[in-house]
This record gives C-alpha cells, sequence and structure tokens, in this order.
C-alpha cells in the first residue's frame, strides 16, 4: 500500500506560518501601533545622529549612537511591550487556550506573536543604515556582530515578554510589570554604564540589553564600550577578540528567559 502521509517537517511548518501571517495582519492593522513601530524607532536614533553630528562629518561613533538607540526603542517598545501586551490580551480572551486544540505546537503558538515586531525592527534597522551611510558615516567594522545582536536581542526580548506575561494579569497591568524589564535594559546603555561607579558598571555590563549594546558598538566603531580595550579601534579580526563576554551574556539571558518560560508560561486566565 502506498503511504500518502505528509512529511512531519512540512506539516509543522504549516501553522507558524498560518500564525505569523495573522499575527502580522492584526499588527498592520491597528494604526496607533504601526505608528509607534515605525516611526519612534526611525525617527529617534536618526534625531540623535544628527544633533550628533553637530553639522561635522558622521563619525563611527555617531553611527554606533544612531543603531544602539535603535536597538533598545524597537527592542524595548515595539518587540517587549507588543508581545508582552498581545499574549496577555490573547489570554484574557481565551484565544490561546483554544489555539492549543489545534495542529499548532505550544511553541509555534508562542513564537507567532514576535514575528510581526521581528518584521518591523528588521526593517527599521534597514531604514536607519541607510541614512546613517548615505550621510557618509564610515563602513561598519564587523556587520556580522551588528547582526548577531540586534537578531539576538529579538529573541531575548521576546522570551522575557512570554516570561513577564505569566505576572501580568491584563493589558493595563503591563504598564507596570514591564517596568522592571525596561529600567534594567536602560542601565545597560553605553552611556549610562560609562557614568556608574566602577562597581556597579561590572554588573550593568551583565545585564541584557548592555549585551545588544557592546555586539552593536563592536560591529559599527570596532570599539569596545567598556573594558581594557575601550577606546581602541579594532579591525575586523580584532573584534572577535571582543566578542566573548557580550555574547556569552546574550547566550545566558536567553536561556535562562527560556527555561522560565517553559516553567511558568499560562495558557489560561486563572481570574
Amino acid at each position: 500500500m502506498t503511504s500518502t502521509a505528509t512529511p512531519v517537517t512540512a506539516f509543522r511548518r504549516r501553522p507558524l506560518a498560518a500564525l505569523a501571517k495573522a499575527e502580522y495582519l492584526q499588527f498592520r492593522r491597528n494604526k496607533t501601533l504601526m505608528y509607534m513601530a515605525t516611526v519612534f524607532p526611525i525617527g529617534i536614533p536618526l534625531v540623535m545622529y544628527f544633533i550628533a553630528r553637530r553639522g561635522a562629518a558622521p563619525t563611527a561613533d555617531t553611527a554606533a549612537l544612531a543603531f544602539e538607540l535603535l536597538a533598545l526603542v524597537a527592542l524595548l517598545f515595539v518587540q517587549y511591550y507588543s508581545v508582552l501586551s498581545m499574549v496577555t490580551t490573547r489570554r484574557g480572551e481565551g484565544v490561546l487556550k483554544r489555539l492549543r486544540t489545534g495542529e499548532a505546537a505550544d511553541w509555534q503558538i508562542q513564537t507567532a506573536p514576535a514575528v510581526p515586531g521581528a518584521i518591523v525592527t528588521l526593517g527599521c534597522a534597514v531604514v536607519v543604515a541607510a541614512v546613517v551611510y548615505a550621510t557618509g558615516a564610515p563602513a561598519p567594522v564587523n556587520p556580522i556582530a551588528t547582526a548577531v545582536g540586534l537578531v539576538g536581542g529579538i529573541v531575548l526580548f521576546s522570551l522575557l515578554a512570554l516570561a513577564t506575561s505569566a505576572v501580568t494579569k491584563n493589558a493595563e497591568a503591563a504598564q507596570i510589570t514591564s517596568l522592571p524589564v525596561m529600567t534594567v535594559a536602560m542601565i545597560g546603555m553605553a552611556s549610562i554604564r560609562r557614568i556608574l561607579p566602577d562597581r556597579l558598571a561590572e554588573v550593568a555590563d551583565w545585564t541584557p540589553f548592555a549585551a545588544v549594546s557592546d555586539l552593536i558598538a563592536l560591529g559599527t566603531s570596532g570599539q569596545p564600550t567598556i573594558g581594557s580595550a575601550a577606546g581602541a579601534e579594532l579591525d575586523f579580526a580584532g573584534t572577535f577578540a571582543e566578542l566573548g563576554r557580550p555574547f556569552a551574556t546574550l547566550a545566558i539571558w536567553t536561556g535562562l528567559a527560556l527555561v522560565l518560560t517553559r516553567r511558568s508560561f499560562r495558557w489560561d486566565d486563572r481570574g
């Protein structure tokens, strides 16, 4: 007898594609959300980039500043907060529970809400990069490090949003429960870590956004944000020697967020 069973891999991809498309269409139809997700991640970095130039020729540092601000705004307010509010709202409406009765796997249901933000974030990055380098900023030293920082940040902050949703009762409560993650993320900005006392700066170096910030700085300007080689301009090969700590920080936080999500994620509103 000839078997007509569909291959397992194709069967498993189809629910994720369908869910991601549905999430993206809902995201795009929300004009307020689209406005917030495009104007601010593009506008704030570019405004600060032109202010930092002060009419002079752009430098690698001003380019790094623009990409760090892009990452901060996009990861916190597009990726993290939108996933947190969408998942919390869907759980309250019983949508997550109903989706589990279909053919989609749990990880596909959890991944789909992160897709629209990821697409918008990467699109904003392309726009900011086009403006920054079209105005004469030096070419990035290690684009791989920048890409790893941005994509890794999308994954990490999506997982943090899923983990935070476990302690978030509704969309209004998300304004409160999101504050700890947002505060810790902002402490990881390069400009804040530079003014902290040494011991606090060493702790801040291991926060989630500090890893993203350091990878972007190394990729864009070839200069570590803080550390023994801070201030020294590295070449493409030299940047790899400085990628260890921020990459390890990103991996550790991603692993912790994944474990926390698997253990605490709730599919139903307990009232």
